[in-house]
């Protein structure tokens, strides 16, 4: 509820999962949040479009099946099946849409951070409402240059929440995605490439994002 007995509309997230991870196991990285957090949101959690095709890192610590949304070679900066996972991506959004905006986590985060600028250039998400907001969680710019010329023609607009870990070894490149985003706001932890916790000093930052979000909408 807002003030004077407005209610307030949950905003509905697509979640997009780590690589070779899956949609169950990121709803269980973030359901390490407060109830407060989760209850606000209403969170969709699809699995990639294709099966692992190697080893995942969270082996024996979450269960398979274990999916990809694309796959790249060794430097990042080529990209096998990309067209297919944006597709598939903006299908899943007409079916079970219409989706607010999205969250993301380690390659689900690069996709979160990059897709307003491919939607804002026409060459992703045409067919839905355009995204409103993004809660990056061990993010990183796109590296191959035909989607990075996209994805970064114009800054993102929309509100962003982005989770930087000090001892990831994706926060380098998190921080320059920070400067592609006109209004970021940022939550640094202490923890390495992970969905954190939230403490007593990140979660009113998170709060009053969501309250804020929930506003615009």
């Amino acid at each position: 509820m807002g003030s004077e007995g407005e209610i307030l509309k949950k905003p509905r997230v697509l979640c997009l999962h780590g690589f070779r991870t899956s949609g169950e196991i990121l709803k269980k990285q973030v359901e390490k949040w407060p109830e407060s957090v989760i209850k606000t949101m209403d969170l969709v959690y699809p699995d990639g479009p294709f099966p692992a095709l190697g080893k995942s890192d969270v082996e024996g610590i979450f269960d398979p099946p274990y999916y990809e949304w694309f796959q790249f070679n060794k430097e990042f900066t080529e990209y096998t099946n990309f067209d297919e996972c944006l597709q598939y991506i903006e299908d899943f959004m007409v079916e079970n849409g219409p989706f607010d905006g999205l969250l993301g986590f380690s390659q689900g985060a690069i996709l979160s951070g990059g897709l307003p600028g491919l939607q804002a250039k026409g060459v992703a998400l045409t067919k839905v409402p355009k995204i409103k907001f993004l809660i990056i969680i061990g993010g990183a710019k796109f590296r191959a240059p035909e989607v990075a010329d996209n994805a970064y023609a114009s800054p993102v607009e929309c509100p962003s929440l982005h989770f930087l870990g000090e001892t990831d070894f994706l926060k380098p490149y998190g921080l320059e995605l920070l400067k592609n985003c006109v209004d970021p706001l940022v939550i640094n932890h202490p923890k390495g490439h992970t969905v954190p916790r939230l403490d007593e000093k990140s979660l009113p930052n998170m709060e009053s994002f969501l309250e804020k979000i929930q506003k615009t909408l």
